[in-house]
């Protein structure tokens, strides 16, 4: 087992990462940003180094910076959290290089599954269920064009390289593809460096749903059941449940099994999620996987018992996963919110500034995800995440009890939030009735009128 690491992150994630270590008995290294030297990670952390300015390509997205810092601490690895540089291979290769364990999948896993296309097209050869669309990336617009034509519109036209939402179209008729394909081609170029784009059938008000999975380095890959991320606006997820409303034993089955083909099809190694699209008819579609730790984790957490940030460290340390899958058994549900510092009422426009405020809502089946404290600053640098809130009950209707009760203890002055509009959608009555999907937010504007 590791003697130290250093976490390449910042915010909730890296006090999550800080507090696994601890349980396990690792020292931690904390890297920050000068905007960053006050944050909570910085102080929970055995050691801190300062990498950079505030801007992220001079901080935490600055790899030698974050190597060097490794060097004079003498740790032994890095936990990269979630966004910044976990999906980034040549960081992973950077640190093999430099004799550090990344912990994570290796970097071939995340070229494979960072480029869109390539993934599905694995996919499909391993037998796992793909949306209907090109086969690779698209080489022009006539080509486009053909297979539009044959799977039917409408469509979606997706960068390669894509991820966050960035670089996708929707597509209703021929005469709109040629221009989709345009902006979104320069808008995967602009976010990506990489205006590769590949176009698929657009699935008709489907759920999101994702399994987690858990890979060692002797050949063992388990799924940690599914969770339903169908609450999103514009492509980014808001309020996510575990488990899946509508999921059967048999589809979970089904769709764990699917994910686990995937892992095996890519050669996959540490955490990672497979991300399906659920039509109306239960039937699902491999959509991306992310290699790396989500933002939902903790959601399984709740009802597996697994640390997955534990089993992350474990299986980089190359100890076989502490689970078998008939060990894993999914109990109640779980619901989280992300609680941002933004204003729903005006477009979601981030609210930076200073926390004066703070009341953290607690009981059983409550956790707290956050790395906010009274008089800490909600940086304009930054993601605005202030916490994530988790409850975990006995069943559906119990958990939206317990977070809409949560939420009403959940206070914070000084900047805005997203609490109320959380409030809104728990009491909706589509949503009590697991009556959502991708679109659900999207259409109901009047959500707003909290």
């Amino acid at each position: 087992m590791f003697n130290k690491v250093l976490i390449a992150n910042r915010g909730e994630i890296a006090v999550r990462i800080i507090r696994a270590c601890r349980e396990m008995g690792i020292r931690t290294v904390a890297v920050y940003s000068t905007a960053d030297k006050n944050a909570l990670h910085v102080q929970l952390a055995n050691e801190a180094v300062c990498i950079g300015p505030a801007a992220t390509k001079d901080s935490y997205l600055n790899i030698p910076a974050i190597l060097s810092a490794c060097s004079i601490t003498n740790a032994e690895a890095i936990h990269p959290g979630f966004g910044f540089l976990s999906e980034s291979s040549k960081f992973c290769q950077a640190c093999e290089k430099c004799g550090i364990k990344f912990i994570g999948p290796r970097h071939e896993s995340i070229d494979l599954m960072g480029d869109k296309a390539e993934a599905k097209a694995t996919m499909k050869r391993a037998g796992v269920p793909v949306i209907p669309g090109s086969d690779g990336e698209l080489e022009s617009v006539e080509q486009a064009k053909e297979i539009a034509a044959r799977i039917g519109y409408p469509v979606m036209v997706k960068a390669s390289a894509g991820g966050g939402g960035r670089g996708i179209r929707y597509v209703a008729k021929e005469e709109d593809l040629e221009e989709a394909m345009a902006t979104a081609a320069e808008e995967a170029k602009n976010f990506f460096g990489n205006p590769g784009l590949y176009l698929e059938k657009f699935i008709v008000n489907p759920r999101h749903v994702e399994v987690q999975l858990l890979a060692d380095s002797h050949g063992n890959v388990i799924h940690l059941g599914e969770r339903d991320c169908s609450v999103q606006r514009r492509h980014q997820k808001v309020l996510e449940e575990s488990p899946c409303p509508v999921m059967t034993p048999e589809l979970r089955e089904k769709m764990g099994n699917a994910a686990v083909l995937a892992a095996k099809a890519s050669g996959y190694e540490n955490a990672g999620t497979v991300e399906f699209l659920l039509d109306i008819n239960n039937d699902f579609y491999f959509m991306e996987m992310n290699t790396r730790i989500q933002v939902e984790h903790p959601v399984t957490e709740a009802v597996t018992g697994v640390d997955i940030v534990k089993e992350q460290i474990r299986i980089a340390a190359g100890l076989p996963l502490a689970f078998r899958q008939e060990d894993i058994h999914v109990t109640g549900h779980a619901i989280e919110c992300r609680i941002n510092a933004e204003n729903p009422k005006m477009g979601f426009l981030p609210s930076p500034g200073r926390i004066t405020s703070l009341n953290l809502p607690g009981g059983p089946g409550v956790r707290i995800d956050s790395a906010a404290y009274q008089g800490c600053e909600i940086s304009p640098y930054y993601d605005s995440m202030i916490a994530k809130l988790i409850v975990h009950a006995h069943n559906r209707e119990s958990a939206i009890r317990k977070m809409k009760s949560a939420l009403a203890e959940f206070l914070v002055e000084g900047v805005d939030t997203n609490i109320d509009y959380h409030l809104a959608i728990l009491r909706d009555e589509a949503f009590v009735e697991g009556r959502i999907d991708n679109s659900y937010l999207d259409r109901r504007k009047d959500l707003l009128d909290y």
